[in-house]
């Protein structure tokens, strides 16, 4: 009588990226769930140009900022209204008890300023003498300076920089011998 294996056969197709010492880093992971929303300032302004500050600070005071809970804000203003810092200052403080981050700018500056804060924050020392890839095409937008920053701080630490998918990776960089 013949007898069965005991174990499943060896697979046909091996995965050899998956078994690579490569490591793939991700940016979109580091904004992780949160919204970008913009807050525009315009709404505050009598006519949308002419700051009248008790009427600005009323408004202000009270404003749903609950409705940004979580997301990075681009502070704004549509119009060619002249917005003194203290304005931007005030409306950054009420965003900012409910936002992750309030920041000045339209939503690319927002990005690029969150990503930076990210980037400044991370632990890299994780990534020591690997073989790095700095993956791309993905769904959000990542600004190009983040690429750059993360490649920089990776220059640092890591043996090899590239960029893309571990099966199909652009080399950016390699730790002299």
């Amino acid at each position: 009588m013949e007898t069965l294996p005991t174990s499943p056969p060896e697979p046909f197709i091996r995965n050899r990226v998956a078994e690579s010492p490569i490591e793939v880093f991700n940016l979109e992971e580091l904004w992780g769930d949160a919204k970008l929303m913009t807050f525009d300032l315009a709404a505050f302004l009598e006519k949308g140009f002419i700051l009248r500050e008790k009427a600005f600070r009323a408004a202000a005071r009270d404003y749903d900022w609950e409705q940004f809970t979580g997301a990075h804000v681009a502070l704004t203003c549509t119009t060619n209204a002249i917005v003194p810092p203290w304005a931007w200052m005030l409306v950054a403080s009420k965003a900012s008890g409910a936002a992750r981050s309030a920041t000045v700018g339209d939503e690319a500056t927002v990005q690029t300023a969150v990503f930076t804060r990210l980037l400044a924050g991370f632990d890299w020392s994780r990534f020591e003498d690997r073989i790095m890839v700095i993956k791309g095409c993905g769904s959000r937008n990542v600004p190009a300076s983040a690429y750059a920053e993360a490649t920089a701080h990776l220059m640092g630490v890591a043996r090899k920089i590239m960029y893309g998918e571990p099966c199909s990776s652009v080399p950016i960089w390699r730790q002299p011998s």
